[in-house]
């Protein structure tokens, strides 16, 4: 059985978890980057290259999506949220006045000294169940 979540309940998952997935379009190529994320407000916050793919979506008008979802095999059932925005990109100061946000770090290797805000404009989710 599958089941739309409502707004409310799509927020508290994003909140439930800290790795999601970036998805975008670039040299005609859908392109999917795991991230790992806090949660500020409705936005959501990554650090990222400052050369990296990630980076030069603050200078395109693309939509962006952002999916983090769940999956229990034994019990048959998951859910996944789903959001579209923009991405812009946040000073020092802005990633310091995040809540927890000097407590988490990239999980990725190298310079992540670049601090992303993505900005939801939709955000949808669904939850699946197996019959029993």
């Amino acid at each position: 059985m599958m089941t739309e979540l409502s707004e409310q309940e799509c927020r508290e998952l994003l909140r439930a978890t800290t790795v999601g997935r970036v998805g975008f379009v670039a040299d005609a190529r859908v392109q999917i980057i795991p991230v790992n994320y806090l949660v500020d407000g409705d936005d959501v916050v990554i650090r990222t290259a400052p050369s990296g793919l990630l980076s030069a979506l603050t200078r395109s008008t693309l939509q962006v999506a952002f999916e983090v979802d769940h999956h229990d095999d034994l019990a048959g059932s998951g859910w996944s949220v789903l959001l579209g925005g923009a991405i812009s990109e946040m000073t020092d100061e802005e990633l310091a006045a995040v809540p927890g946000a000097s407590r988490r770090s990239p999980w990725a290797e190298g310079d992540r000294s670049l601090p992303l805000r993505f900005t939801p404009s939709s955000i949808s989710g669904r939850r699946v169940r197996r019959a029993r």
